[in-house]
Formats: structure tokens, sequence, C-alpha cells
């Protein structure tokens, strides 16, 4: 499908996915959600993608749901005929991305180039590393605009930053700066605009230059799906299935080789053709 809403490309292993409504500060759109969907599937059906990188066009990430029908904005949640519902209950447009990103079986760089607000925040939860320029802002707004927490952030942001720091932000609704994003853990570095893609890009290489895709498709799994493990004995079962299957792996055997070899690695593995474990099974569904 031809993308009206978004930038997508792919180029020596990363796939950088770019918001791209400069003029309404790429505010989120059904048609954009539409389209970041079927950009993480074209970046997971893709072997020569390693990464993905997201960022915003222009200075802002994004502004958060477009506003521009008023009042009644929020009204029609859930009465359209294109609204996804999972067991008869509605999902909203921004989970059906957090939850597609949750999913996806590449590691995932939000770099947060200017404004993040509202599901322009919540959708970069479930992404794998935030970094953020140092003049980016941030809001869980909901509150303010008279509705909830939406994109799985009730699940997401508490375990990303605290149950105390992720109340203050939502029960206030206030936009906060990126350096108190930072002091929060909400993002993990913060660069001046001009170093923030570099930034990005350079954790992308280092995870393309040097893994196997499949053990870092494994091992994104075990982590989203480790923050609802019982125990430590349900996450160690985890572990030790996935280390039996890819110990028993191509991969595994090149790994050794080449640092005993002392040169680098050439994994051979591919996501796309099923060479990935699924255990435990994806909890986001796909």
């Amino acid at each position: 499908m031809p993308f009206s809403e978004i930038e997508y490309g792919v180029a020596d292993g990363i796939a950088t996915l770019t918001l791209n409504r400069p003029e309404r500060l790429n505010a989120f759109t059904l048609t954009m959600r539409r389209e970041l969907i079927h950009a993480f599937d074209l970046a997971d059906t893709d072997d020569t993608v390693r990464a993905v990188v997201v960022t915003g066009a222009g200075r802002a990430f994004c502004a958060g749901a477009d506003l521009a029908g008023g009042g009644g904005t929020f009204t029609r949640a859930g009465d359209r005929e294109d609204e996804e519902t999972v067991d008869g209950a509605p999902r909203d447009g921004g989970g059906t991305v957090a939850l597609r990103i949750a999913a996806s079986l590449k590691p995932v760089i939000g770099a947060v180039n200017g404004p993040a607000v509202g599901v322009g925040v919540t959708m970069t939860l479930p992404m794998d590393i935030r970094i953020a320029a140092d003049t980016a802002r941030f809001g869980f707004v909901f509150a303010r605009r008279g509705i909830v927490t939406e994109a799985a952030s009730s699940w997401f942001l508490p375990r990303i930053v605290g149950i105390s720091q992720a109340m203050e932000w939502a029960a206030t609704g206030r936009i906060f700066s990126a350096a108190e994003a930072l002091e929060g853990r909400l993002v993990s570095k913060v660069h001046t605009a001009g170093e923030l893609l570099p930034a990005a890009y350079a954790l992308a290489r280092e995870i393309a230059d040097n893994t196997s895709g499949v053990s870092v498709a494994a091992i994104r799994r075990l982590m989203w799906s480790g923050l609802s493990a019982t125990s430590p004995w349900e996450a160690h079962a985890a572990d030790s299935r996935l280390m039996r299957d890819l110990g028993r792996g191509a991969d595994a055997v090149e790994g050794v080789t080449s640092f005993l070899e002392k040169r680098p690695a050439h994994f051979t593995m591919k996501v796309s053709e099923a060479d990935v474990p699924f255990w435990p099974e994806n909890p986001y569904g796909d």
C-alpha cells in the first residue's frame, strides 16, 4: 500500500519510519494508524531489516490525536464501522498500534525529535529504546481532555517508570521536558536535536552489525513476556526452553566459532523463515 501520512524506507539494515504530517505536528489519524501497522508488518517480513527507528517529520514527533473534528472527536470512538473489536469489546486506535509495536520481531528505537503528547507518547511505550532531543516535550494529557490513558499505557507506563511517577504524569496531565523524562526513566538518553538521529542510527547499527536477528527477536519476546511472569521460576522456564532451542541452531554455532576464531560473526538464521522458536506464545497476538 502507498503511504500518505508516514514515510518508510530501509537502508543498510535499518528501517526508518517517519510520522509525516508536519503541517499538523504529525497528529494521529486512522490513516496513520493503518499505515503504521502496515509498516511494522513490512519490517517483520523483511530479513534485511535488523532494527526500526521511529521519528517525526518537522518540529514534532506526534502532537496526539488529530482534534480537527472538534468536541465530538472522542464521542464517535467505538461507533465507526472500521473500529476494531476483540470479543465484542472496542479497541482504541492507538492501542492497535501499540500492540503491533509490542509484537514486533525487530527491536524498535524511538527517536523523539519534538513534542510527543497523548497517543504521541503512549505509542512509544512498547518501543524498546526511547531517546529524545533536548527540545522534546511529553504529556500524558488525557485527564485534561476528559478521557483516560489509552494504547495499553496503563500496563506499559508503570512498568517503565514506576506507579508513582506514572500517576503523577497521568493525573496532572501536564507537559514536561526531556530532562524530566530522562530523570523519570521514560527515555534513556537526551541529545541535541542535531545529534538525535545519528545516535538512534548508531544504536541500530550496533544491533545490525553484531547480533543474530533470531536471538534479538527471541530476547525481545522474553523481556516483554517476562514483565508479566508470576515468578522468576516461570521466567527461567521460558529462558531455558529458548536456550535449548536456539542453542541447537546454526547461529549459536556461528556465534561461538566466530568468537574463538576472532572474526566477525556471519549469522544465517532468518526471522521470516520461522527460525525463531516462538515460545512463550506472543501475548500481543499476531
